[in-house]
C-alpha cells in the first residue's frame, strides 16, 4: 500500500508525475485560482441561502484567467490563447460596477449604517435618507 501512494506522488521520479517548471507552476497556479472561485461562490450562496456572487469571485476569475493567458502565451497555442484572451473584460466590468455601486452608498443620519444609493429610508433604523449633493440624480 505504501508503494501505491509513493508511486502516485512520485511517479517516474517527478512529483505527481509532472515535469515541473516555472511555466508549469504558473499554469497550475492559474488553474487553482480560477477553480477556487467556485468554492467562494458556493460558500457565499450557502451562507446567505440565496444566489450570491461575491466580489472575490470576480477577482479570482480575473487573476486566474490572466495567469492562464500568460501560460497559454508561453505554450504558443492559439486555441488556448483565444480561450483566455477576452474573458477578463466582463470580470473587470463587474468589478467596476461593484465598486461604483459601493461608493454610491450613503451614511444614514440616524444610525450611521450604509444606505443603498436609491433608498429613501435606512433599512436598519427607518430614518429618512438625506440626499447628499453627489447622490442627487441628474
Amino acid at each position: 500500500m505504501a508503494s501505491f501512494w509513493q508511486n502516485l506522488l512520485w511517479h517516474h521520479g517527478h512529483f505527481l508525475g509532472i515535469s515541473w517548471s516555472v511555466w508549469k507552476l504558473l499554469g497550475w497556479g492559474g488553474n487553482l485560482t480560477f477553480s477556487s472561485r467556485f468554492i467562494v461562490q458556493w460558500y457565499a450562496t450557502e451562507k446567505s441561502r440565496q444566489v450570491v456572487v461575491p466580489v472575490l469571485f470576480w477577482w479570482l476569475s480575473l487573476l486566474g484567467s490572466l495567469l492562464l493567458l500568460i501560460y497559454a502565451f508561453s505554450k504558443t497555442d492559439s486555441v488556448f490563447i483565444y480561450a483566455y484572451l477576452f474573458p477578463w473584460v466582463p470580470y473587470v466590468r463587474n468589478l467596476i460596477i461593484h465598486y461604483r455601486h459601493q461608493k454610491a452608498h450613503m451614511d444614514c443620519p440616524g444610525c450611521g449604517e450604509k444606505i443603498p444609493p436609491h433608498a429613501n429610508f435606512c433599512p436598519q433604523c427607518g430614518a429618512r435618507a438625506e440626499l447628499a449633493p453627489q447622490n442627487i440624480p441628474k
